[in-house]
């Protein structure tokens, strides 16, 4: 049977900084994406997700940037208005796969810190039997490294594996080690392509 592995921000989760800055902002969009795309980066985040802790992280750059020091440490200290709730149509597509006996595992690039937040407010978790997250092994999507880990961890050959994400490079990712895989866009997309594939 088809393993389904499932990415965790922006697939499961409505995890992006704009939930938390918009508020910090006061709602001038142009400043906040000033800051996210140059200060408070997604290329700083993966550092985080890599394993870096957040103190070390929050610390480099606010001595990059100390006149948004205040701001910078929002992104620890407030980092759970980042996510203010599931994706719930994508929930319950995968309650859907765990009702008809599809094994389920999760592969997220995130910090070690920040996942047992989730993972204590969100029962989704529970469906999966396994989950693999890049802070606890040093190694980010798309690196192949992570996929090997998580087909080696729980027995899994790539050839039975569907893996699905929001980002095209880790599509690319799971696919280059063998897996079929989604470019995750929309629930609605992602069921008509389990579909197709008889999995729900």
């Amino acid at each position: 049977m088809t393993a389904v592995i499932f990415d965790v921000g922006g697939v499961l989760i409505q995890w992006d900084p704009r939930h938390l800055y918009r508020r910090l902002f006061n709602g001038d969009d142009a400043a906040m994406e000033r800051f996210l795309t140059h200060v408070c980066s997604m290329t700083w985040n993966l550092m985080q997700d890599a394993g870096r802790p957040f103190a070390d992280g929050v610390a480099q750059l606010s001595a990059r940037f100390p006149e948004h020091a205040s701001l910078i440490e929002a992104f620890d200290s407030h980092w759970q208005e980042m996510v203010p709730d599931v994706i719930d149509e994508t929930v319950e597509i995968a309650r859907a796969l765990h009702d008809r006996g599809v094994p389920l595992f999760a592969l997220t690039n995130f910090s070690t810190e920040k996942f047992p937040l989730v993972r204590r407010r969100f029962d989704v978790f529970d469906l999966f039997e396994g989950i693999v997250v890049s802070g606890e092994i040093g190694v980010v999507k798309p690196d192949r490294a992570i996929y090997l880990h998580l087909l080696e961890r729980f027995g899994l050959a790539a050839a039975d594996c569907l893996f699905i994400d929001d980002s095209p490079f880790n599509v690319l990712g799971a696919e280059a080690v063998g897996m079929a895989a989604i470019r995750y866009t929309s629930p609605a997309q992602l069921r008509e392509e389990l579909a197709s594939r008889s999995l729900i």
